[in-house]
């Protein structure tokens, strides 16, 4: 299987490539937006970087798929196989979120990420496809970590949309502040008083086309909300599925290893996300940040507790 493993490994390069490809052409397109003519006119840089993502997404699944079919297993038993899983879920759902809205607006700042994380795990992550220690082999490898896979692909986009959602509201104070000191002056000016000269600095004023291409910061912040909501969910399960497969593999559902441990405050903090959010309110900026903390909790999850910690789950580089 030598052959088919290398041929996983050629095509996650290959969708590499065509991830760089869609990642320079939505860039293309965000900056055309700045100066882009009347409404409706054709956006070429944007269909090339979707016709490209597309294309990626199919050398990405194929190259996951062989990964399975050179190791003999499901593909996700080890951190290189979990990057190229997670990305693959990542894009998924960027290219899900198109049906209904025009999300393309997205494609930078998910290709972006995405692409650093494939670079990681071919660079630094890759191990050879071969078999699983004996105590992996069990159908809770394909539960549990097939399911904290989709969460962390479902959760990376929805930390992206509320980091945009936080760049979206600032844009918006600005404009709210510039149109009322435009009224002010007016008023001003009909009283008799001279004109202000203009203060509009860089960075100030009104939106750019860019920001105002996008949807509203509340409207990012109920898709991202949608998107923790379902992660959450997903996540739950990946925690409760743990227990249940640390009973079978070591005798305890729960030994405080620093692996269960992470896991345990990434659910605390969208758990108390979504309490915050739906209870008291959180709405907005507040539950940016939430959102984004969590985030960077599944990330120290992930990649602290892996190189950091001595963890049980070290062998599995899970």
């Amino acid at each position: 299987m030598t052959d088919v493993g290398q041929l996983s490994t050629l095509l996650i390069y290959g969708t590499m490539a065509a991830y760089g490809v869609a990642l320079v052409a939505f860039a293309v397109d965000l900056s055309g937006l700045r100066d882009r003519g009347p409404e409706g006119r054709p956006r070429k840089a944007v269909g090339i970087a979707m016709s490209t993502t597309t294309l990626g997404v199919v050398l990405h699944l194929a190259g996951v798929v062989l990964r399975g079919v050179a190791a003999g297993r499901v593909p996700w038993a080890n951190m290189y196989e979990f990057s190229i899983l997670a990305t693959l879920i990542a894009v998924g759902v960027f290219l899900g979120l198109q049906r209904g809205r025009d999300m393309r607006f997205l494609g930078t700042f998910v290709l972006g990420p995405t692409l650093l994380l494939l670079g990681i795990a071919v660079s630094v992550l890759y191990v050879r496809a071969d078999g699983v220690q004996p105590i992996l082999d069990s159908y809770w490898l394909i539960i549990h970590v097939s399911i904290a896979t989709i969460a962390t692909g479902i959760l990376t986009v929805a930390a992206t949309l509320s980091v945009l959602q936080l760049v979206q509201e600032r844009a918006e104070l600005r404009q709210v502040e510039q149109e009322a000191a435009e009224v002010a002056d007016r008023e001003l000016v009909g009283a008799g008083a001279p004109a202000r000269p203009a203060s509009r600095g860089p960075g100030r004023g009104r939106r750019s086309k860019v920001w105002q291409a996008m949807p509203n910061s509340a409207e990012l912040e109920r898709l991202a909300f949608r998107l923790n909501a379902v992660g959450f969910m997903l996540w739950t399960f990946t925690v409760v599925a743990g227990a249940i497969w640390a009973e079978h593999a070591w005798g305890r559902p729960w030994g405080w290893d620093p692996k269960e441990v992470f896991s345990f405050v990434v659910w605390v903090v969208y758990a108390a996300y979504l309490h915050s959010r739906a209870t008291r309110g959180w709405e907005g900026r507040r539950a940016a940040y939430l959102s984004i903390f969590g985030f960077a909790c599944v990330l120290a999850n992930y990649f602290l507790v892996n190189f950091l910690f001595d963890s049980m789950h070290a062998y599995s580089g899970l």
